[in-house]
């Protein structure tokens, strides 16, 4: 199985949503199935198949994010100060100005929080990289150089 990265804040989460929708996800879907075979005749009752849908992707996200959980790599502090690291923050400057991203596994890149993945163009090119180091990313517009001013 692969390692996935999260990091503590991430997997904590993660656990929140399981236990969430293994009790009241379940209890909402119950619900909606009684209220739906009540209606009668079910090989013609839309609402009892859109509940059934409803309660097969409630399994699946429950049994996706327990592998998720299972496989998780969770990121430590970074210890290797001055290096690119999964976890870490870095600081990039570009001729639009200054940037800060969180390296983050590819389950919790988000791009509007600023937190990308190390498998991504930009996360790639950070990676391993120290402070100060210039890099290049190639974009449909064209070359972007980067420097990277900080790494907490």
């Amino acid at each position: 199985m692969e390692e996935k990265y999260l990091t503590q804040e991430g997997l904590d989460n993660l656990k929140k949503e399981l236990e969430y929708m293994k009790k009241e996800g379940r209890i909402e879907v119950s619900e909606q199935l009684k209220e739906a075979i009540s209606f009668g005749d079910l090989s013609e009752n839309a609402a009892y198949d859109e509940a059934k849908e409803r309660q097969s992707m409630l399994e699946s996200k429950i049994l996706e994010t327990e592998r998720l959980i299972n496989s998780a790599k969770v990121i430590e502090k970074n210890g290797n100060k001055g290096w690119v690291t999964v976890g870490s923050y870095v600081t990039i400057k570009n001729e639009s100005g200054e940037e800060r991203y969180h390296i983050v596994g590819e389950e919790e890149a988000n791009p509007i929080e600023n937190r990308i993945s190390f498998k991504s163009p930009l996360g790639k090119e950070l990676m391993d990289k120290p402070k100060g180091a210039e890099i290049k990313i190639e974009t449909p517009k064209g070359v972007i150089k980067y420097k990277i001013l900080k790494i907490e």
